[in-house]
């Protein structure tokens, strides 16, 4: 084994030079805030790909667009359906021009808008990828932050 395959690479750059990308991506997170804030499963689950993959805060995954749309149903009209949370697009990691990596923290708050946390309370990773000129996620992970 060489000195140079035992070396980790860089994979993928930041956002510099992707402002567009970025907007798109920003505007994912707030179409989702929105929806999760309003109840509303339709958009909630407009921006995923329709053989997309989901991972909640409870380690339940559900696959595909079809299901996806099922279980947010259910979701925001049963145990969701007084919770509210501020979303905030911590950082973006453009692995290659069509596949970005996007992590999302998320803070509980009043219906309101009054934040109940200090701190993220979770953390979600969403795997995006650029299809037809246009970011779908293929992709999300959720993970409760220890309080």
């Amino acid at each position: 084994m060489t000195e140079t395959s035992t070396v980790a690479p860089v994979v993928g750059d930041t956002a510099a030079g992707h402002d567009a990308d970025i907007a798109a991506i920003e505007r994912i997170i707030a179409d989702t805030e929105r929806a999760f804030n309003t109840n509303d499963a339709e958009l909630l689950t407009a921006h995923f790909a329709r053989n997309a993959s989901v991972v909640n805060a409870a380690g339940m995954r559900t696959t595909g667009r079809d299901e996806l749309l099922r279980v947010s149903r259910e979701g925001l009209a049963g145990p969701l359906r007084d919770q509210y949370a501020r979303y905030e697009l911590l950082d973006v990691l453009f692995v290659r021009p069509d596949v970005a990596l996007a992590h999302k923290g998320a803070r509980a708050i009043t219906a309101d808008g009054e934040p109940l946390d200090v701190e993220h309370a979770m953390l979600a990773l969403y795997v995006l990828v650029k299809e037809r000129d246009r970011w779908w996620v293929v992709a999300r992970q959720n993970t409760i932050v220890p309080g």
